[in-house]
């Protein structure tokens, strides 16, 4: 709840709303009226409440539409239904719809006051227990990234000192490695009281994503049947989290920059400017510095949303990192099991160790989910594990893996090898083909034509 305390009165009796808000604007909160549901309606849809208090009877509707109407748009907001008109029945029904009380003109001033004070105590408890629930989420999700290598602990460092100052960050890694994870820690850490709202800008069709982000007026398009805030309302105060950002349609680009640098929005199909507060971090798997250079990403967009990036290293980087890693999944998975399972086994550690893992984190929880679930001892043993973990690296033959009794692909290898070190110079140059080139010793142009013998382009 903010400082001052907003509240809504909606009646139809103009010396109602009049006495209703020099009462409660004496004591310090802020308040609009409305006349009837639509104005109630409107007045909720372009501002946030803490409070509603709503005549039961109204022109073109009644004081429960209005309760439906805070439930959507303010949900932590308390409604006080009020009536000239009481009965048990109506008492009953309004506070089974979700009031929080229920008062019968005439009342006194003292009643109203109590009424308004204890409601807004409640108002603020919803609040803080919501947000405690969601700070403690934040930090069992921050859980399952932390690690102990290096590379993590300065991502950890980084993200700490970040996290106060509401600069726009860009996460960058590979699929899997946890940037939602750290996005939210990010959060978790800012002190914003508002909610954390994720948005995969990848899974929204092109013609829907304008308004899923800024929202519509009723009418805007075939189907909008009525106004609809979109996330960057909904992320007031909090987070707004632009995963696969790198996908965003160049044509809404312009409008995603201008939202950042001046703070307002515009619904689709309105005129009306929206002001909003809302930190964007965003996070990517593809390279945006060459997409912008290939065109196909605003330069300035990519600078107001860089102003400070934090890349995930895959987990094939922190080696160091798995056992912990694991070991969290297992417990995990062994409670929503119901196994006893206590830990792995030295050999299933080191066939964990060895493998490359391509998906990441991601792939290795799942691959622990699979291995929770057939192992019957105590440990986790090999036998639990998939057979595409092969055997673990021998410290001989200059670190190259042995060749398993059964054989394998190698051609398939080989290309499995081949990419790694071409993603991993990219990397280490940003990007920068001919750079990355020189460091693997070939020519630019077989640099060229082994990424697109493997796809990569």
């Amino acid at each position: 709840m903010s400082d001052t305390p907003r509240i809504l009165v909606v009646d139809d009796e103009q010396s109602m709303r009049e006495f209703l808000a020099i009462l409660l604007g004496r004591e310090g909160y802020a308040v609009d009226t409305a006349a009837d549901r639509a104005g109630a309606e409107h007045a909720l849809a372009t501002a946030p409440y803490d409070l509603v208090i709503t005549d039961l009877k109204l022109p073109d509707g009644t004081g429960l539409d209005v309760l439906c109407a805070a439930r959507r748009r303010a949900p932590d907001a308390q409604v006080v239904v009020i009536t000239a008109f009481g009965t048990a029945e109506s008492a009953v029904e309004a506070m089974k719809a979700g009031a929080y009380d229920y008062l019968t003109k005439p009342f006194k001033a003292d009643e109203i006051r109590l009424t308004v004070a204890k409601a807004l105590e409640r108002t603020a408890l919803v609040r803080e227990n919501r947000e405690l629930r969601r700070r403690l989420e934040a930090v069992e999700a921050g859980g399952e990234i932390l690690g102990r290598s290096p590379r993590m602990q300065e991502v950890f460092r980084l993200l700490e000192r970040v996290a106060p100052t509401g600069v726009t960050v860009l996460v960058q890694g590979e699929s899997g490695t946890g940037k939602e994870l750290v996005a939210r820690r990010l959060h978790a850490l800012s002190g914003r009281a508002g909610p954390f709202v994720a948005v995969n800008c990848a899974a929204i069709p092109e013609g829907l994503i304008e308004s899923e982000l800024f929202g519509h007026v009723k009418g805007a398009f075939t189907g909008a049947v009525a106004d609809k805030p979109g996330l960057f309302e909904e992320a007031t105060g909090g987070t707004l989290f632009l995963d696969e950002v790198g996908e965003l349609p160049l044509h809404l680009q312009p409008k995603l920059l201008r939202a950042l640098q001046e703070g307002r929005i515009k619904r689709v199909g309105g005129n009306r400017e929206i002001p909003v507060d809302v930190r964007i971090v965003s996070a990517t798997n593809r390279d945006l510095a060459e997409a912008v250079r290939q065109g196909r990403f605003r330069e300035d967009l990519y600078y107001r949303l860089n102003v400070v990036a934090l890349e995930i290293p895959p987990l094939r980087d922190r080696r160091a990192d798995i056992p912990l890693l694991a070991l969290h999944f297992l417990q995990k998975y062994a409670k929503a099991f119901g196994r006893p399972l206590k830990g792995f086994t030295r050999e299933a550690l080191d066939r964990l160790e060895a493998y490359s893992f391509p998906g990441n984190v991601r792939e290795l929880e799942n691959l622990v989910e699979r291995a929770a679930a057939l192992e019957t001892g105590e440990f986790v043993g090999v036998e639990s594990l998939p057979p595409a973990l092969g055997a673990p690296r021998p410290e001989g033959l200059d670190g190259l893996p042995s060749l398993p009794d059964e054989g394998f692909h190698l051609e398939e290898l080989l290309a499995a090898v081949e990419r790694r070190y071409l993603e991993e110079a990219l990397r280490r140059t940003h990007g920068n083909k001919t750079e990355a080139a020189r460091l693997l010793g070939i020519t630019f142009r077989s640099f060229r034509y082994r990424l697109e013998r493997l796809g990569m382009r």
